[in-house]
């Protein structure tokens, strides 16, 4: 699933070529608005809530999340697309460029508000203006038995971090994910850290937490039966999640972290 810099990064991207600009050709690919055309509106903004992407159309609202596979695409007009036609969900056109939303899990179209219709629900984003490190302290810090690496994926505590990050953030502060987050010494560390390592990466194309691109860039996510670049013990691989749905690949070295 991608992380909240990949859609934070997506968001810049579009905003580059759509702000300001009128569309001359729209395609919404999904049942609830294939006949919805907004050929001739414009584009006042693209930005990014935590994990979801917005679109300022006029008196209208795009709210697109990428879930698991999705991602928005930009492309000059007569360029071949990099993912087949068939996968996409949404087509916006100007005069200069086409762009692309493909496999995205959820697309809908709302009346134009401050936001809180599709995204008031978020805890502070990570990357966003309004970013409060003080409340999304409160927010992990209002269940103290609940398990860290679950508090950190709720985007209702804290908005933009996803498995990879979770998993790279407990290695970090030698925190097993399942331990309570009542337990976790210097939570405000933790926050601070979040906030600091998703920024270091917003602009990567590239997403690294060990601080190369050069070898491993992870500590421990997808390094499951492999040692740990610290200690040398191997990484484990587990599961942890509310339900079935949620379940998400859990990372660890279980000498680095209690």
């Amino acid at each position: 699933m991608p992380e909240g810099d990949t859609v934070y990064r997506a968001a810049k991207n579009l905003d580059e070529i759509l702000r300001g600009q009128v569309l001359t050709t729209t395609d919404f690919r999904v049942p609830a608005f294939a006949t919805v055309d907004l050929s001739g509106r414009t584009v006042d903004d693209v930005v990014s809530r935590g994990k979801h992407l917005l679109h300022h159309i006029g008196d209208l609202t795009l709210h697109t999340h990428f879930k698991m596979e999705g991602s928005w695409h930009r492309y000059r007009h007569g360029t071949a697309w990099r993912r087949p036609a068939y996968q996409a969900r949404v087509v916006l056109e100007t005069a200069d460029w086409v762009t692309v939303g493909f496999d995205l899990g959820v697309v809908e179209l709302v009346p134009r508000d401050p936001d809180d219709s599709v995204v008031g629900y978020l805890g502070p984003d990570l990357l966003g203006p309004g970013w409060d490190a003080d409340t999304a302290l409160a927010n992990l810090s209002r269940d103290p038995a609940r398990e860290i690496g679950l508090a950190l994926l709720d985007q209702r505590t804290l908005a933009g971090l996803g498995n990879v990050y979770r998993n790279e953030l407990c290695f970090l502060r030698g925190v097993l994910p399942t331990r309570p987050v009542g337990d976790v010494p210097d939570l405000p560390r933790l926050v601070t850290l979040a906030h600091r390592l998703i920024h270091a990466n917003k602009d990567r194309v590239e997403r690294t937490t060990t601080g190369t691109l050069r070898g491993a860039t992870d500590w421990v996510y997808g390094r499951a039966g492999k040692p740990c670049l610290r200690c040398g013990t191997t990484i484990r691989r587990g599961s942890l999640g509310e339900s079935e749905l949620e379940l998400r690949d859990t990372y660890w070295c279980p000498r680095c972290q209690t």
